[in-house]
């Protein structure tokens, strides 16, 4: 028999409940909203391409040396032409390098059009290949990053946009003065841009170059002369995109990006500083406290990066030794160096010279297999600045090293001073067979590595400044 008074109660109750259910769905919804919305935006590494200057750009060691005499011979000092030939020999670089060509046409002063004429080379070089290789239109850019140090023209992203032909609005960004850690900040930059327009998909093209026509120090300083002697013609573009379309054509997902500037210590923000000598001779002072300041800092970064990186086994030893060491017999604890080898499978840093990648091999406790990419890079493209990493990945790309799930660790440092390390995930292994990934190292890569054994460890950086 039908309970009429009980399905009146159950209707009562349920009209009750009604308002209270569909709040808690509303909330519910709400939250799984706010998770998918505030979670971090995933982003690609599409692709990447370096440039190679033409063979009529090779410069050897004692041809750079013959060359500024040539050039700046009536300013020169005997002593100044010695010690460029003796850091040249021990800075780490090989016999096939590249200048500009206003250096190897025997410009003593170099035009803002030698600078601009290098600058576009480096930048439509790496950026056609780029676009060749992902077969992405100009116009379906929508973010441009532009980095270049100590050439700052007007309009200087302008030229990428100009040249290409990409549309009207385009959001467009240019570094400067950021030193050799600027190719990193842009992509850092790109990351935050990137996240900042979740719900608008779209690449980001990030060009990282210097031109060092105009850069060229004619002095008698030698701590102005050791930039001489290293920096050398490269540039590097690389495409991003937080399109999900873009996961598995990518080759690698940005995992982590770490930026630490030290600059409050008055000695790392003077270890590198663009200034006139007492001659009034423009130039790049590199001081002794650069090797000081670089360890300070690259302490500082890896301090936040560790947690990111290192398995737990790893982080509770370094925290227990981080304990002890405060600890009143704290003095009796080494400093525990993680083992980082277990957080990630290839090393890049920026190739500033031999010593500095010396000492942060010692640093990190890496095995000489971890530095060869640098080591290379610096051998054969000399110093190339912000793009100097951008090599070294092409380096271990071309040697097939790169595998599906490989963790690659970028460290980019320079004036200020400033560190920055990028953290990709290799999404599939890079076959250099494939056509599409042939890339600066293609061609030679059969000739390293080589053995760099026979060049001097004297660090050029220890000496008295004048």
């Amino acid at each position: 028999m039908f309970d009429l008074i009980g399905f009146i109660t159950d209707f009562i109750n349920l009209t009750l409940l009604a308002p209270f259910l569909l709040w808690l769905i509303i909330i519910a919804v709400s939250f799984l909203l706010i998770i998918k919305n505030s979670s971090p935006q995933k982003i690609f590494l599409v692709d990447f391409a370096c440039y190679k200057p033409p063979e009529s750009q090779t410069i050897t060691k004692e041809g750079t040396v013959a060359l500024a005499v040539e050039c700046y011979g009536n300013i020169l000092r005997k002593e100044s032409v010695d010690f460029m030939r003796n850091t040249i020999q021990r800075s780490g670089l090989g016999e096939y390098t590249y200048l500009p060509e206003a250096f190897l046409k025997r410009r003593p002063n170099a035009s803002m059009e030698d600078g601009r004429s290098e600058s576009q080379l480096a930048i439509f070089g790496a950026v056609d290949k780029l676009l060749a290789k992902t077969r992405v239109e100009a116009r379906d850019i929508g973010i441009l990053v532009v980095n270049c140090g100590l050439f700052c023209v007007t309009p200087l992203s302008s030229i990428v946009v100009n040249r290409y032909k990409m549309k009207e609005d385009v959001m467009s960004y240019n570094l400067s003065g950021m030193g050799c850690t600027a190719g990193l900040l842009a992509i850092n930059l790109a990351k935050h841009l990137l996240q900042v327009h979740h719900n608008c998909y779209s690449y980001v093209l990030v060009v990282s170059t210097e031109s060092i026509s105009q850069q060229c120090y004619t002095g008698n300083d030698p701590s102005k002369i050791i930039i001489n002697c290293a920096f050398r013609v490269g540039g590097a573009a690389m495409l991003l995109s937080n399109r999900p379309s873009d996961q598995y054509s990518s080759k690698y997902q940005l995992l982590h990006t770490i930026h630490t500037h030290t600059a409050n210590s008055n000695k790392s923000y003077g270890c590198i500083t663009m200034e006139e000598d007492a001659e009034g001779h423009l130039g790049v002072t590199v001081n002794k406290d650069l090797l000081s300041a670089a360890v300070k800092a690259t302490q500082s970064n890896i301090a936040s990066l560790a947690p990111l990186i290192l398995p737990v086994p790893e982080q509770v030893r370094y925290l227990l030794n981080y304990i002890a060491r405060r600890l009143p017999v704290g003095a009796d604890f080494e400093p525990y160096v993680p083992d980082f080898k277990r957080g990630i499978d290839h090393f890049l840093a920026h190739v500033g010279g031999k010593p500095v990648l010396d000492a942060l091999q010692k640093k990190l406790g890496f095995m000489e297999g971890h530095m060869e990419a640098s080591r290379m890079t610096l051998y054969r493209y000399g110093n190339t600045s912000s793009s100097s990493v951008w090599y070294a990945l092409a380096y271990i790309e071309a040697k097939w090293r790169i595998s599906r799930g490989d963790r690659v660790w970028q460290m980019g440092f320079g004036s200020g001073f400033k560190v920055c390390s990028v953290i990709w995930r290799a999404i599939r292994s890079v076959d250099p067979r494939d056509e599409v990934n042939a890339n600066v190292w293609s061609d030679e890569i059969d000739k390293f590595p080589v053995d760099t054994n026979d060049l001097r460890h004297n660090s050029p950086f220890y000496f008295s400044p004048n």
